[in-house]
């Protein structure tokens, strides 16, 4: 009953902190920019495929003809998963999008209730916990990526290998293994995260409790281990294949570009941090928003000092495994530079990674676990009588701290009436125009896979973490559009339909139609409005 309590909870703050996401689900969300677009694609094209055409499934249809595309970034296995009763009810990529961000809300806010009422044994403070650590600023800055709020699985992993070391059996390590699982098909990173604090973990507590010589605790985390890696492995397949094939390794160079600066840890959007973020701002750059928030610094730290001076084993355990998860993880998001971050990156897998700064998400993490043991103390403070008062205003004291309403989302582009057309056509090889060459331009490519979900045609364009190197030379060559040289690489991709958004030209709309008057002959209009024409190429020049 408790659980289902803090899930009620936990969509009541998913709603109310997101808000008005919830009042627009079909046509609200981060539509503008090409990461939000990615998002609405990838979570379609899973729900769509997993269920439609499974074999095909990493086969996305983005770089046409390249195959295992959906490997060439984050694959959102489970949130496409999770979406797809939603996604074929509605056939609306907003909608499905739009109810697992808030489902990633409310399970995380969820989860961590759990394990902070499982280390504190205290409602109220585990509430609060919940709230600093589902709805931090790290969180709110990156609402364009759905894997990046899918952090319930570090404290339900946590939650697992808690209850592994209170009673072990080989059931209780299947679902550790299982909530791993979980972490890492919803969010990669964030799986590396959970795995990396489930392996320290267990050594601690092995530590802290003389379990050393626990044969049931070592089988338990085994059977654990095999499970997780029993289901992860055929995913992880994909993206060696893929790195085997293109660059998608990270270089330490490239997690030096991408590592925390100490002002990251002031930035924050929350209205109640203006002031710290003035100050990031006199520095010349950040790169990701750390501030944990006023709430989560303060009961943090002072949870931290009770827990460790606690004469309970549990609160001095969680201050060993939380404090050293909390300095690490401060520690590795400041990068190579740093010194820790080049021992874990000669680890499997680390090469997979681009950004150390996201470690700072454990930091929070830890401050939040920390905060509920003193809520606790504080509110043990406190005549009987009030306790339910002062947490009521200590919970909504810390909904102020993290507030950031109301949150700025932006409203679906309207999708052209042609593709409406042209789902109703074979399945063929479609190409858009224009074709972005450059690639600081790449991004603007996410548009129209956004739009694919419209159609599912295969593309010849494409947006993601890894751009192939064929695409890269074509791309020069097919944003001179319409040329000779431009329908010979769309020969060799055989292409039958052509998208043109005239819209997207801007000024540079009429050239464009003039130029396409002399290959009239080359093409049929299949349909058109006052923003696009599609066409069939009837034969190539």
């Amino acid at each position: 009953m408790d659980a289902v309590r803090a899930w009620v909870a936990g969509f009541a703050l998913a709603v109310l902190m997101t808000w008005p996401l919830a009042a627009g689900l079909g046509h609200l969300g981060r539509t503008t920019s090409a990461d939000g677009q990615f998002s609405l694609w990838d979570v379609a094209w899973v729900a769509r495929t997993t269920f439609a055409d499974p074999a095909n499934l990493f086969n996305a249809n983005i770089f046409y003809p390249h195959k295992r595309t959906l490997a060439y970034s984050e694959a959102n296995l489970l949130e496409g998963v999770v979406g797809a009763p939603i996604w074929w009810s509605t056939r609306n990529p907003y909608t499905t999008l739009n109810v697992l961000v808030l489902l990633a809300f409310a399970s995380s806010f969820a989860c961590m209730y759990l394990l902070a009422r499982h280390l504190s044994g205290n409602a109220a403070a585990a509430a609060i916990a919940g709230v600093l650590f589902a709805c931090c600023p790290y969180v709110f800055a990156h609402t364009a990526h759905i894997q990046l709020l899918a952090t319930a699985g570090l404290p339900l992993s946590m939650l697992m290998l808690h209850r592994v070391a209170d009673e072990p059996s080989v059931r209780r390590g299947v679902w550790l293994g299982l909530a791993l699982v979980a972490q890492t098909l919803s969010c990669a990173y964030y799986g590396i995260f959970a795995a990396l604090m489930v392996g320290l973990g267990a050594v601690l507590l092995a530590a802290a409790r003389r379990l050393w010589r626990s044969r049931d605790y070592w089988i338990a985390l085994a059977a654990g281990a095999a499970i997780s890696l029993a289901l992860t492995l055929p995913v992880f397949a994909q993206y060696v294949h893929v790195g085997s094939e293109t660059d998608f390794g990270r270089t330490i160079a490239d997690a030096a570009r991408w590592s925390a600066r100490p002002q990251d840890y002031l930035v924050s959007s929350a209205h109640a941090h203006a002031g710290l973020l003035a100050i990031a701002r006199r520095f010349e750059h950040w790169q990701e928003v750390l501030f944990p928030g006023f709430m989560a610094v303060a009961f943090g730290i002072a949870g931290f000092w009770l827990a460790a001076r606690s004469r309970d084993r549990r609160p001095r355990e969680a201050a060993l495994l939380y404090g050293v998860f909390g300095a690490l993880a401060l520690w590795s998001s400041f990068g190579p530079a740093a010194g820790l971050y080049r021992v874990l990156f000669q680890l499997p897998l680390f090469s997979f990674l681009r950004a150390p700064s996201r470690f700072g998400l454990l930091v929070a993490f830890s401050l939040a676990v920390f905060a509920a043991f003193a809520v606790k103390a504080l509110l043990e403070r406190v005549p009987p009588s009030a306790r339910r008062a002062v947490a009521a205003a200590l919970v909504a004291a810390a909904i102020l701290d993290l507030n950031v309403l109301p949150f700025p989302w932006e409203r679906a582009p309207i999708v052209p009436s042609p593709y409406r057309v042209l789902a109703t056509l074979p399945r063929a090889p479609l190409a858009e125009f224009p074709f972005y060459g450059e690639r600081i331009a790449f991004p603007l490519h996410a548009q129209y896979m956004l739009f694919s979900t419209a159609h599912w045609m295969p593309l010849v364009n494409g947006y993601s973490d890894v751009i192939p190197v064929d695409f890269r030379e074509s791309a020069a060559i097919l944003s001179a559009f319409p040329t000779n040289d431009a329908f010979a690489v769309l020969a060799r991709h055989r292409v039958r339909y052509i998208g043109v958004h005239w819209d997207m030209y801007g000024p540079r709309a009429g050239d464009t139609r003039r130029a396409l008057e002399a290959y009239a002959a080359n093409l049929k209009i299949i349909a058109a409005d006052s923003r696009m024409t599609l066409y069939e190429v009837v034969r190539y020049p």
